[in-house]
């Protein structure tokens, strides 16, 4: 039984200053958590028993669907990251240091080495596999921008499990176990959640799928089909490919004076004016921007990259860096273009770009931009633009890419349409085939003598963030509204009154609830009044309250259900009973 006289807790009245999101305000209020630096937080005992909670709903449904718990540590050497090429792919995001011998040293963002050269050690035979071996353990990885409370930590926990596989059949089984093993997980969460397509980035390999904890606060947008039911980040949409269109009887391109037009808005408004086409009038999606990168590489090798989209849209940062992970892409700022004199800032155009053009930039167009299409665009000179320059017949690029923000109404690749939503990353799968096993020289004898390199899958769920996502659905104006199986506890018995009996009364119920093995959050605090007491078992957000109070002199006890807002006055001589069936409904 916990005693709130005695409990390790202070609620606070206000919200902390530089909260963000609905959980970092709530956990901190309710006194879950407390920040000790940027990304960097500690779990005080409510919220350490929420963490354990959902620890032990995600632990029993890895055990439930066969696999095994092993445990490495979280200081790791540098040369099995070195020989996946991770030491430097993973950039500044990795915590590097040296032990007093001067050897190199990380803090690990993720186990893959570890899981690998493990069974490298052990197995040697088709026969042993397939495996399936994860662990719950706390990783470091130096964010950026830490922020959202726990949702995005530089210290986190997270259960990562493996397989390990002889053939591509063997992946397909493993992943859909795991998969499986992680709806059960996250519906016993209580979570409203869905599986999307998604991007493999760091970790490599083929197919990969998030599961996202729709919210409106989630720092991942996904789109949803309308029609067919597909689901992806934003990251992995692909852009359906018009078909080419006939160019015959375009005009030939023309370059012509386009003064005080700073704006695509500005330009199209210009152009309709004083060089209208003859179908129809020219829009912003008829103009041709490009816009142009650094990229730097892991080695620090540094490149230009230059973008071309139809300019009713912009780039979307988060895809272009989905695209050419781990390389990073900047925008180029004025050194950049002085260094590329070729290039004019605002009038960029194709002839100045390829990578066998003067400025030497690699040309990369969206794939709207087909064989055929007409468009306005830059003519490498301040002040004017090309007009009618057609794709295929006048200008081609060195390949595509999927870089341009995606809206509502685009198109699916079935014709349907997609809509937008935010949610937050909950889990991530990943068939990552031989990258790794190849690259550490993982192989198994297959039943001919012969050798093969064993094909993984990686798996992962953000223990640590469920407690916040959790918390980001679970809430109301008033406080969290914790799912019973994740809640630090069963019922939140208050106590009330300046008379002795209703103290007496609760602490007969408090043990009787105790013997029937629910878990009690008892208030019996003398000092504290009434609102003080509600207002902290609102914050709180165990599913159910019991007020013990003025009432019982009328042989009353109040059931509050704080999810739902509705009360019973219960006859006290029933009250046990009534509150084990709510808790156990």
């Amino acid at each position: 039984m916990l005693r709130m006289s005695t409990l390790f807790l202070r609620t606070l009245r206000e919200d902390p200053a530089d909260a963000v999101v609905p959980s970092d305000r709530l956990l901190t209020r309710a006194g879950l958590v407390r920040r000790v630096a940027p990304g960097i937080f500690s779990w005080l005992p409510l919220g350490y028993l929420v963490y354990r909670n959902v620890e032990r709903i995600v632990r029993a449904e890895m055990d439930a669907a066969g696999f095994q718990e092993v445990h490495f540590p979280g200081l790791l050497p540098r040369e099995p990251y070195e020989r996946t090429h991770r030491w430097t792919e993973y950039g500044d995001n990795l915590f590097r240091l040296k032990d007093r011998k001067g050897n190199d040293m990380l803090l690990g963002p993720t186990h893959e080495e570890m899981f690998t050269l493990m069974v490298k050690g052990e197995f040697s035979s088709y026969k042993d596999l397939p495996l399936h071996i994860y662990q719950i353990q706390i990783k470091y990885r130096d964010e950026a921008r830490p922020r959202a409370g726990i949702l995005r930590g530089r210290e986190f926990v997270m259960k990562d499990s493996y397989s390990f596989d002889i053939d591509d059949a063997g992946l397909q089984r493993s992943y859909d176990q795991h998969r499986d093993a992680y709806i059960k997980t996250f519906d016993r969460c209580g979570l409203d959640y869905v599986i999307v397509s998604a991007m493999s980035g760091a970790m490599g390999g083929s197919a990969s799928e998030e599961f996202l904890a729709m919210s409106e606060f989630g720092e991942d947008t996904f789109v949803q089909c309308t029609s067919c039911g597909y689901a992806a980040n934003v990251e992995a949409v692909t852009t359906p490919v018009p078909v080419a269109l006939p160019f015959d009887g375009v005009p030939a391109a023309h370059v012509e004076e386009t003064p005080d037009t700073p704006t695509i808005e500005s330009l199209v408004d210009l152009s309709n004016a004083r060089f209208p086409r003859g179908d129809r009038a020219w829009t912003a999606a008829d103009t041709l921007k490009n816009i142009v990168f650094r990229v730097t590489d892991p080695d620090g090798t540094q490149w230009a990259l230059a973008v071309g989209l139809p300019g009713d849209r912009e780039v979307d940062m988060k895809r272009l860096e989905a695209v050419l992970h781990p390389s990073v892409p900047e925008p180029f700022d004025e050194s950049d273009f002085a260094a590329r004199p070729t290039l004019a800032k605002g009038y960029i155009g194709p002839g100045a770009l390829g990578e066998a053009k003067p400025a030497k930039v690699r040309y990369l167009l969206d794939p709207r931009v087909v064989e055929g299409t007409r468009w306005i665009t830059g003519s490498d000179i301040s002040g004017r633009h090309v007009y009618d320059l057609v794709a295929g017949r006048d200008f081609a690029a060195d390949g595509t890419i999927e870089a341009a923000e995606i809206r509502d109404g685009d198109a699916c690749q079935c014709g349907g349409t997609l809509t937008q939503a935010r949610g937050i990353e909950i889990g991530h799968i990943f068939q990552l085939g031989r990258k790794y096993a190849q690259a550490l020289d993982l192989t198994v004898l297959d039943e001919h003598g012969k050798s093969q390199v064993v094909t993984m899958g990686s798996y992962g769920i953000g223990v640590s963030r469920l407690v916040a996502a959790i918390a980001e659905q679970h809430h109301d104006d008033k406080g969290l509204t914790w799912p019973r199986e994740i809640a630090p506890a069963d019922v939140h018995l208050v106590a009330t009154g300046k008379d002795e009996a209703p103290w007496v009364k609760a602490e007969e119920l408090a043990a009787a609830l105790e013997a029937a093995g629910l878990r009690v959050l008892f208030d019996d605090r003398r000092q504290a009044s009434p609102g003080v007491k509600f207002n902290d078992a609102e914050l709180i957000g165990v599913p159910t309250v019991v007020v013990v109070g003025k009432n019982l002199a009328n042989g009353i006890v109040e059931v509050r259900d704080r999810v739902s807002g509705e009360r019973a006055d219960v006859p006290v001589d029933d009250a046990l009973q009534h509150i084990i069936d709510a808790c156990r409904a």
